[in-house]
């Protein structure tokens, strides 16, 4: 079931006719809608604030400070969506994991998974186990309104990276080394977190997110024929798990420019493209059927307001012809961007957009 195809019997939603929504599922719009990856963070001193003292995890359990922390872009820069504020590895840690988010570092665990022995750390994830979530997503969704809320989750490669190399890796030694010499078990490894995965989406969906984003941020590292064998069933499992509810379903990985096109076969109805690769070119690897979503450089932000302007105008330009189109930077917010140039940006594109 893709984005265009609505559940028998589905109640119509308030956000069922936003820009972003009418976008995902390749309708025309009335602008091109905007949203930012890592819109609601550091680059926010209202965030700074309500986080001060607050560990990152500690956050991301606390009903009352997600949803503060999912509404302030919405408010500062009147984007078109919001995204849960989370972390890809709130799942894992719900499931017992022991790791911890360390500052200027992310992600670290403590025992890796490496063995088949290894693969008992990592059980069932139960609604129950992410409580705050289902309630954090009423608070937002009675805040927001007609605004959707997108959900998100990590994708099993990205999960697995972490785990296995207990922490960031630049060149994922370990995690190779387990793909190429222990095929089974990592096939073994994918399936759980995919299983993981598609739970933690379904808590989102349920509870009132209107799209989901799967995050594999470092699935770039991947020659494509590896990526088909070793990552792209799992993934394909996780679209399929949550293909049911109807909601779009929006795929992104950075550096991932020679994989664009198996990550939609994986399953997504909108794909996420970085800076890369133009979104013409782009939806030539993509292929017809699938929105696009992206692509302004960040660093961009840090020019003067013309330049924005300038590439912001590229990017429409190269997405002009496109069944489908999401404006987003091709990653995350950076934390020291100015909140302001964001702002301008999304008046940009909405004021040179309009149809």
């Amino acid at each position: 079931m893709s984005a265009n195809d609505r559940p028998d019997g589905q109640q119509p939603r308030a956000t069922d006719e936003s820009a972003f929504l009418k976008a995902c599922r390749r309708e025309p719009v009335p602008h091109t809608p905007v949203w930012f990856m890592r819109q609601a963070g550091r680059s926010l001193p209202e965030y700074l604030k309500v986080r001060e003292g607050v560990a990152m995890l500690d956050s991301c359990m606390r009903p009352d400070l997600v949803a503060e922390i999912t509404l302030q872009p919405v408010r500062r820069h009147h984007v078109d969506a919001a995204i849960y504020f989370s972390d890809i590895v709130v799942p894992l840690k719900a499931i017992g994991i022991d790791l911890d988010i360390k500052p200027g570092v992310g992600p670290v665990v403590e025992k890796p998974i490496r063995t088949r022995a290894d693969l008992a750390q990592l059980r069932d994830l139960t609604p129950e186990d992410v409580w705050y979530v289902t309630e954090a997503i009423g608070l937002l969704t009675a805040e927001l309104g007609s605004t959707p809320l997108i959900g998100f989750a990590g994708a099993p490669f990205t999960l697995a990276s972490y785990l296995v190399e207990g922490g960031p890796s630049k060149n994922h030694e370990h995690t190779k080394a387990l793909m190429y010499g222990d095929p089974q078990l990592w096939a073994d490894l994918l399936d759980r977190l995919a299983e993981i995965t598609s739970a933690f989406l379904k808590v989102q969906i349920e509870a009132g997110a209107s799209a989901v984003q799967l995050f594999d941020s470092w699935v770039g590292a991947l020659a494509p024929a590896d990526y088909r064998r070793s990552v792209m069933p799992a993934s394909t499992k996780v679209f399929e798990a949550v293909a049911s509810y109807g909601v779009p379903r929006i795929h992104f990985g950075v550096g991932t420019g020679e994989l664009l096109g198996l990550m939609g076969e994986a399953g997504a109805d909108v794909v996420g493209v970085d800076w890369r690769v133009p979104l013409d070119v782009a939806a030539t690897r993509v292929g017809p059927g699938k929105a696009l979503q992206g692509n302004l450089d960040p660093a961009v932000l840090f020019s003067s307001t013309e330049a924005v302007e300038t590439k912001t105008r590229e990017v429409l330009d190269a997405a002009a012809g496109l069944e489908g189109h999401v404006f987003n930077l091709g990653h995350g917010v950076p934390p020291n961007t100015d909140p302001d140039a964001l702002t301008r940006l999304v008046e940009y594109v909405h004021t040179h957009t309009v149809r």
